[in-house]
């Protein structure tokens, strides 16, 4: 290797270990595991920028493959402005682990049981996403949204997860039947107070 680039991964390094890096990974690999067995198969809507990209195809006729990229790249500018290139730099590990998808659903198909799928899915991705928040980073451009608003505002994180999506499951009522929308609520209630848990969690000291 050039130096140039030996100095690139030694900057791009700076800040984490192999512990840090495992726990990005495990954390990515749980809340995708959610939502390829539960969410894409019991079409439970998301909010947040998934949501928006779905609202904007359905109104605007816009290809999530133009859409997706354009939302999480400006929430990740915004997010580079107030939370600084480590959270960036972090948050790239989490995008590169979406090997559930190469697999067929390994959980029964919930479509039947609503309300079990909500809360099971909403316990995935929040579990998923706080172990990446923990560590600093980011697994989307909701996160990295909902981590700027927090900053900004001295909200609780979760409050700033049920801001972005309660707007946005909102705004969805616009074509999506309010029976689909209170489930999508449970979800994300369920997983943005997951989140803030796992992400403030500290455990107690054994006295010896």
């Amino acid at each position: 290797m050039t130096p140039r680039i030996l100095a690139a991964c030694k900057r791009f390094s700076d800040g984490l270990t192999l512990k840090k890096i495992l726990l990005i990974m495990l954390g990515a690999a749980i809340c995708t595991f959610g939502i390829h067995n539960i969410h894409q198969r019991t079409n439970i809507t998301e909010g947040g920028v998934i949501g928006l990209m779905l609202l904007v195809e359905h109104w605007l006729k816009i290809s999530p493959a133009y859409i997706t990229p354009v939302l999480d790249v400006a929430c990740y500018l915004l997010a580079f402005k107030f939370l600084g290139g480590t959270f960036i730099r972090i948050s790239v590990i989490s995008g590169f682990y979406k090997i559930w998808e190469l697999f067929p659903p390994m959980l029964p198909d919930l479509s039947a049981h609503p309300l079990i799928a909500a809360v099971l899915g909403g316990i995935f991705v929040g579990t998923g996403v706080g172990l990446i928040v923990r560590q600093g980073g980011s697994s989307g451009g909701d996160d990295a949204l909902a981590l700027t608003i927090s900053h900004i505002s001295r909200w609780k994180l979760s409050h700033s997860y049920l801001f972005t999506d309660v707007v946005v499951l909102l705004l969805s009522l616009t074509y999506i039947p309010i029976v689909r929308i209170v489930f999508s609520l449970i979800t994300v209630m369920v997983s943005s107070h997951l989140i803030d848990w796992v992400r403030s969690y500290k455990p107690r000291r054994t006295i010896e």
